[in-house]
């Protein structure tokens, strides 16, 4: 996975597919909103509906994210490669 970041003008950032078959839901947006957390760069999460801040869960929440949803994650930090590894694992090992 760690070859998939890309440099971007706005960071790095991950394409990656949401494998929950109820999309991202209260509960693994809440889960999502406090592993990003754990992390001292910006972290955006981007879709076809918008983009926000991954470190809110009221944030992902309003971006309602389906199954199987196309996502990007954009970081921007000290620590921004390690996130976005760390998240992206994160986001395939998440169960609903």
């Amino acid at each position: 996975m760690e070859d998939a970041i890309e440099q971007t003008p706005r960071g790095l950032a991950l394409r990656i597919c949401l494998g929950l078959r109820n999309g991202l839901h209260a509960r693994p947006a809440a889960r999502l909103a406090q592993e990003a957390q754990r992390y001292d760069s910006d972290i955006q999460l981007v879709s076809d509906t918008g983009e926000v801040d991954a470190k809110s869960m009221l944030d992902i929440l309003s971006l309602a994210p389906p199954a199987n949803a196309e996502l990007t994650l954009l970081a921007q930090g000290d620590d921004a490669r390690e996130a976005l590894s760390g998240l992206a694992q994160f986001l395939t090992n998440l169960q609903d």
